[in-house]
């Protein structure tokens, strides 16, 4: 393979970072200002809502550079460091800003989209990798990314592999997307059956304080979080409670003394668990049996169903329902959504429930179709995994000169 490897910054006719603007500098409207929420992974994203402009006359002041159609834009910060795209045609002036850095080639010898390529594939992304500094927020220089080392073979070889590249990834980015779609649909055949049984206007209606034991919420232990221990008993929180799934990511976990404070908000098997504050306002699970003993804090409430009247399971599902989620999330004419659930408000929701024992035969019910459809999600999750990973298989075979459109048929 007669190819040359050359240091990023080698095979550029323009290497530069963008200009240092702050927000005094900017204005309403005149030239472009792209940043680095505009840089994709190989995609420019136009974000116009968000889109940031400078005058004609700070753009003289600040001697700034302006960028053109053509131009690679490569993000030096986060996530992923070192993500690049093309500069589309936009039909204004633009210049970007420092953390970007501008890199024009001479396509008589590089085509901006070999680079564009490479910067996507799993080995570009290692050699980033071996030179990006920061602990917690991690960048990487414009002189460590012009060390880059860049496969750079014949105009000729570029221009066929390109042309494989582009059509081998519209293919995949078509079967990506239809499966994708599958995903969608998958998980919207289990919502819309759910919404269609809690629809049901026959059966009979009762307040919460009518159907259970105990609703009220937890409290944080005196010290705060600080005070939080590694082991002990478990401290559910609204992170933990998501609609019909306790995700243990984490979980919180308090000593005995700690724990004798919140007694009164000691959880139980089945017990049904609501976020009553914030984004995940109304989010709705039943704890799992493995994480008792435990408690909760102000931000959750536990609901405690009558055994005799009401399946714990049922009114997980019930209160996870479009219908009835939308009863808790909004409130008033306007639709305004809640701040926050009060245990008044609890008491006082009214849901129609069919006798006990149709209630079990419509968990067993809503248990299978899930089952199903977590099936179907697997398989679609899966083919989504697979074309990623094939796209990586891709590129490794085009910038190690082993790419044809038989290899790819074989893939």
């Amino acid at each position: 393979m007669n190819w040359e490897v050359k240091k990023l910054s080698e095979i550029a006719t323009t290497f530069e970072d963008g200009n240092w603007i702050e927000s005094k500098d900017q204005s309403p409207n005149g030239i472009r200002l792209v940043q680095t929420g505009n840089v994709g992974k190989g995609k420019f994203k136009d974000r116009r809502d968000k889109a940031r402009y400078i005058s004609e006359e700070t753009f003289k002041k600040l001697r700034c550079t302006e960028i053109y159609q053509g131009d690679i834009l490569v993000s030096r910060l986060p996530d992923p460091v070192g993500r690049a795209c093309i500069l589309p045609e936009t039909r204004e002036k633009m210049i970007t800003a420092v953390d970007c850095t501008i890199i024009r080639l001479n396509q008589n010898k590089v085509l901006p989209k070999w680079l564009l390529y490479y910067t996507t594939s799993d080995t570009y992304q290692n050699e980033i990798q071996k030179r990006v500094t920061g602990a917690t927020r991690q960048r990487i220089s414009r002189k460590n990314l012009g060390l880059i080392p860049v496969p750079v073979a014949p105009l000729s070889e570029q221009q066929r592999i390109v042309s494989i590249l582009d059509r081998a990834f519209a293919a995949i980015a078509k079967a990506k997307a239809n499966a994708e779609q599958n995903l969608q649909n998958a998980a919207a055949l289990f919502e819309s059956y759910l919404q269609g049984v809690f629809e049901n206007e026959n059966w009979e209606e009762n307040t919460l304080k009518e159907l259970t034991t105990k609703i009220g919420s937890g409290a944080t232990p005196r010290g705060g979080q600080a005070s939080y221990k590694a082991e002990g008993i478990s401290l559910v929180r609204s992170m933990n409670v998501h609609d019909s799934k306790f995700r243990e990511k984490n979980l919180a976990f308090i000593d005995e003394q700690q724990a004798k404070e919140l007694n009164n908000v000691t959880l139980q098997e089945n017990d049904v668990l609501l976020n009553i504050t914030g984004a995940s306002i109304a989010r709705c699970c039943v704890i799992p049996k493995e994480y008792l003993p435990a408690r909760v804090n102000q931000h959750v409430s536990i609901i405690r169903a009558k055994k005799e009247l009401l399946d714990a399971r049922f009114l997980n599902l019930l209160l996870t329902s479009k219908p009835y989620k939308d009863k808790l999330l909004f409130t008033g004419e306007q639709g305004a959504t809640r701040q926050a659930i009060t245990k008044a408000q609890i008491e006082a929701f009214r849901i129609s429930i069919p006798k006990l024992k149709k209630q079990q035969t419509i968990v067993r019910q809503l248990d299978a179709l899930r089952a199903e459809t977590q099936k179907l999600e697997a398989v679609y999750q899966k083919k989504i995994d697979d074309l990623e990973e094939l796209k990586k298989s891709i590129l490794q075979k085009a910038f190690s000169g082993q790419l044809s459109e038989s290899r790819i048929m074989a893939d």
